[in-house]
């Protein structure tokens, strides 16, 4: 298994996947639903919250930003089946993330710091001019801190944080989710108690009963009852 597969993995095990009941919908009102107009999924507090944070000058500097693309794609580079972190714009996500957590800017310049700081130290360049190789004879030394040095952890605590953004970021973007394979809620499919319970309780199920509550062709008609409580359909 590859590093992808490996944080896809990890990931995808806190995704719900509870399905959806739609039977209080005929089939009709469901087709006409997706037509509607698409929604933004925001009140109109948050939406100019968030057109403010977009519109704001980034927290980093344009060889900070190249070094932060540079991670995140070493993190998850692209694949034959899935873009990459930058081809989902994650550094765009974390620059945003940073003006709305401010939190989130000192810990992330002084990795930068730090790491640029180890590039010249080990090849006189900065990060972002170095060549695959060399970048990732320092990212090894700080990826895995079960294995890191105590003068390496400054660099393993920014990496977890560069990790962490990088993943959320990508796993919440229109192609994470594709990677991922989630295809959200489904209508749920019901076809009765198992069979061995009901043997097991020595009952069964009336044909004419069965036949008007586990039809699956009528899932998403809307039950009808008679005035004294009778089902008809």
């Amino acid at each position: 298994m590859d590093r992808r597969d490996t944080l896809k993995t990890l990931l995808i095990g806190s995704v719900a996947t509870g399905a959806l009941l739609k039977s209080g919908c005929k089939t009709s009102e469901i087709e006409k639903s997706t037509s509607t107009t698409k929604l933004y999924g925001r009140t109109p507090e948050e939406a100019k919250v968030d057109k403010k944070l977009k519109e704001a000058p980034s927290e980093f500097t344009s060889e900070e930003l190249a070094t932060i693309a540079i991670l995140c794609d070493i993190i998850l580079p692209s694949t034959a089946f899935a873009g990459s972190a930058t081809d989902a714009e994650v550094p765009a996500f974390i620059d945003f993330i940073v003006k709305d957590i401010p939190t989130h800017l000192l810990p992330l310049k002084g990795g930068l710091m730090w790491l640029n700081h180890q590039s010249l130290i080990r090849f006189n360049k900065s990060f972002k001019d170095l060549d695959s190789t060399q970048q990732i004879n320092i990212i090894d030394d700080i990826a895995y801190p079960d294995n890191a040095s105590a003068e390496m952890l400054p660099g393993v605590r920014f990496f977890n944080k560069m990790r962490d953004l990088t993943l959320t970021g990508y796993y919440t973007s229109k192609m994470g989710i594709e990677d991922l394979g989630y295809q959200g809620n489904r209508a749920n499919a019901w076809d009765g108690v198992p069979e061995e319970v009901l043997k097991e309780h020595d009952v069964d199920y009336d044909a004419e009963w069965l036949a008007k509550c586990v039809d699956q062709s009528q899932r998403f008609e809307i039950a009808k009852w008679d005035e004294n409580g009778r089902l008809l359909t």
